[in-house]
């Protein structure tokens, strides 16, 4: 038994691939909705899910499958997905991906629950990386004198720039005193704290949903002696909390 779900951030982007997948995939009942990132509860989603956990117990037997396009589609971030993962467990309902180096079947009962947790603590790690790096390229650009771009109130420099105040805990109308207008009628000004809000939010929706895709970050090699990071730390209790499949058959 298989529910889909499809989703879109905005109405310019469509959703006619994600539906022609999913109908492909023979989905007994397929939901979709266009609403942005930032919003926290997703009906449709909240709909799909339910009618998941209403079809498994009143089949317990057989196997539930929620089924989208691409991962992306259901979280922005790790602890959604791990949020999602959970509800998964729960209700014993599996994970299908149609597209993706991920693409296949996840039971979260199974050894799915490894993948969930991997998965989860692998995005966190990437999308500090990805932050990282673009700030470095950014700051190199500007020592150059490259800002690149079309002329606009807040340029890709500020707005790297700003996203990293952000994410160290900044307010947005003290970040805002802290850019400086390059170019047009307003050079020379701070930017509006509105401005600066809808910029930082079309930034984060970007990222989540055409963002590029998973890279593995270069391999730390770690001495023994040397201290576990917090991404470490978290994957080892997470896979330490995992049931054992085989501690009932040998019992």
């Amino acid at each position: 038994m298989r529910i889909g779900y499809a989703r879109t951030s905005t109405a310019r982007q469509e959703l006619a691939s994600q539906l022609e997948a999913l109908h492909g995939a023979e989905c007994h009942k397929v939901f979709q909705e266009q609403i942005s990132t930032r919003v926290k509860v997703r009906p449709e989603l909240e709909k799909a899910l339910a009618l998941a956990r209403q079809f498994k117990e009143a089949a317990p037997e057989t196997p539930v499958i929620f089924t989208v396009h691409e991962l992306k589609r259901l979280a922005r971030n790790a602890a959604e997905l791990m949020t999602l993962s959970a509800e998964l467990q729960a209700g014993g309902i599996q994970l299908e991906l149609l597209t993706g180096p991920l693409t296949g079947i996840y039971d979260p009962n199974g050894m799915g629950a490894m993948f969930f947790a991997v998965l989860a603590v692998a995005g966190q790690i990437e999308r500090n990386y990805i932050r990282e790096k673009t700030l470095e390229d950014q700051v190199t650009a500007a020592a150059k004198g490259n800002h690149g771009g079309r002329p606009k109130v807040i340029d890709d420099d500020m707005l790297t720039f700003a996203v990293s105040l952000k994410d160290k805990g900044v307010p947005v109308p003290e970040i805002a005193k802290k850019l400086v207008i390059k170019t047009g009628k307003n050079a020379g000004k701070n930017p509006s704290v509105a401005w600066l809000y809808r910029a930082l939010a079309e930034a984060e929706e970007v990222a989540a949903d055409d963002g590029p895709p998973l890279r593995p970050k270069p391999v730390r090699i770690r001495r023994p002696e040397d201290p576990l990071t917090p991404e470490e730390i978290d994957l080892r209790d997470r896979l330490r909390a995992q049931p054992r499949p085989n501690a009932e058959i040998r019992s």
